[in-house]
C-alpha cells in the first residue's frame, strides 16, 4: 500500500462513524394483543416513526380507531392483524368502534 493509498484509507475509515451516526434508528414494531374485550397493553408509548400491530385474539371483531387522527386499522376478525405507523409525536387515544367501552392510548415520542 503506498502512502497515498493509505492516507486515504485512514481518512476513509475515520469518516465512517460519523456517518453511521447520522443514520436514523431502524423503525420498530410493537405489538398490542386485543383478547378478553381489552387491549393489552392499554397504553403503549413508541417512537416517531414506529409501527403498532394490533392482533385480535377474541372471538369477536374489534377495530383500533382514531376518531381525532382520522386513522383506523379496519374490521379484525379472530386471529386478524391491523398495522399503523406514527410519524407524529404525541398522544393518540383510541377505541374500538365495535365496542366503544374497549379504549387505548398510543403515545408517541419524539
Amino acid at each position: 500500500m503506498t502512502d497515498i493509498s493509505r492516507r486515504s484509507f485512514l481518512i476513509t475509515a475515520a469518516a465512517v462513524p460519523a456517518a453511521l451516526a447520522a443514520l436514523p434508528a431502524a423503525a420498530a414494531t410493537q405489538d398490542v394483543t386485543i383478547q378478553g374485550m381489552a387491549f393489552a397493553p392499554q397504553t403503549i408509548t413508541i417512537a416517531a416513526g414506529d409501527t403498532v400491530r394490533w392482533t385480535n385474539q377474541d372471538g369477536a371483531p374489534h377495530t383500533a380507531t382514531f376518531q381525532a387522527a382520522g386513522m383506523d386499522t379496519g374490521r379484525l376478525s379472530r386471529g386478524g392483524t391491523g398495522e399503523l405507523t406514527f410519524a407524529q409525536p404525541g398522544t393518540y387515544d383510541y377505541v374500538c368502534a365495535i365496542h366503544p367501552s374497549m379504549r387505548g392510548r398510543v403515545v408517541v415520542t419524539g
